[in-house]
């Protein structure tokens, strides 16, 4: 795969840009998080005694997993609603957010439902999920896998974020992006990258956040995150929220993972001290897929 010249030329000055080209090209880990609402980690271990399975060091249901097959979707476990597929990475959000029993959530742009299901657990099916998205063909697919794994807290909308009108508790906004920390799962990424792409992007994700950040309750949490390691998507899109309302206010992310310092300028522009408290994972931190998250808090 041949990187283009202002891909390489955006990133050289961000990261190392050897050692991220290196992992985006590399075959990324298999890994699982354990479907509590229907098993227990010691019960799932024992019915993959042939897999080999390692702790994913931030999520105590999470596993990477070796062994004789790598269609972990195609096992009776999966099928039984046991275990989620999903990326190491992408069990961080609701990590971060950490929904309680009794709270209305909302999860804006939840297919396929990786982070739902997640949450849903974490919440042992008490409380209420607003879980939405627009494409028909996503919401088949949040609904498959709801189903499968036993969530029963969760309604299904159909809708534009941005339509939505009620408060919540907590929001997940887990935003649309470019997914360029996601390379490594698909080359199809790098091949429709173009550097004015996120113009378009970053104005969705800044209409986004800006609603959502009107539902909170006060005192409630959101949890921005994007599967892309581009500044214009994140830390940019963060610097808006908090320049556009006082009351919204970075909580600090504490997890056992390796991160790198968030990007502080971008196009001569300087963001806000408080981008520090973001956090930024480059596919070469863990090994996994990049992302970024940011937890606000509405004061």
């Amino acid at each position: 795969m041949e990187f283009k010249e202002k891909f390489v030329e955006k990133y050289a000055s961000l990261t190392d840009i050897d050692r991220f080209l290196e992992f985006s090209l590399k075959s990324i880990r298999k890994s699982i998080r354990v479907n509590t609402l229907k098993t227990s980690v010691t019960d799932l271990k024992k019915r993959l005694k042939d897999y080999r399975l390692t702790q994913v060091p931030w999520c105590n249901e999470g596993f990477f997993v070796e062994g004789p097959r790598t269609d972990l979707g195609n096992l009776k476990e999966h099928q039984l609603g046991l275990f989620y597929v999903q990326e190491a990475a992408s069990m961080i959000p609701p990590l971060i957010l950490n929904p309680k029993l009794g709270e209305i959530v909302l999860d804006a742009c939840a297919a396929p439902g990786s982070k739902t299901t997640q949450m849903a657990a974490m919440m042992k099916n008490q409380g209420v999920i607003v879980a939405n998205d627009i494409k028909p063909e996503r919401i088949k697919a949040l609904s498959t896998n709801l189903q499968r794994c036993g969530v029963a807290n969760t309604v299904i909308t159909k809708s534009w974020a941005e339509t939505i009108n009620m408060k919540f508790d907590k929001i997940l906004l887990d935003a649309p992006c470019s997914g360029t920390g996601t390379i490594r799962k698909s080359l199809k990424t790098i091949k429709i990258w173009n550097p004015h792409m996120y113009k378009k992007l970053a104005g969705v994700q800044k209409r986004l956040i800006t609603h959502c950040f009107e539902l909170l309750n006060e005192d409630g949490i959101m949890v921005y995150s994007t599967c892309s390691i581009s500044p214009e998507e994140n830390e940019e899109v963060i610097d808006f929220l908090l320049d556009k309302y006082k009351n919204a206010k970075l909580q600090k992310i504490d997890i056992k993972i390796k991160r790198s310092k968030p990007i502080m300028t971008n196009n001569n522009k300087k963001f806000s001290s408080e981008i520090e408290k973001c956090l930024r994972i480059w596919p070469q931190d863990n090994d996994t897929s990049g992302f970024f998250v940011a937890k606000i808090k509405k004061i």
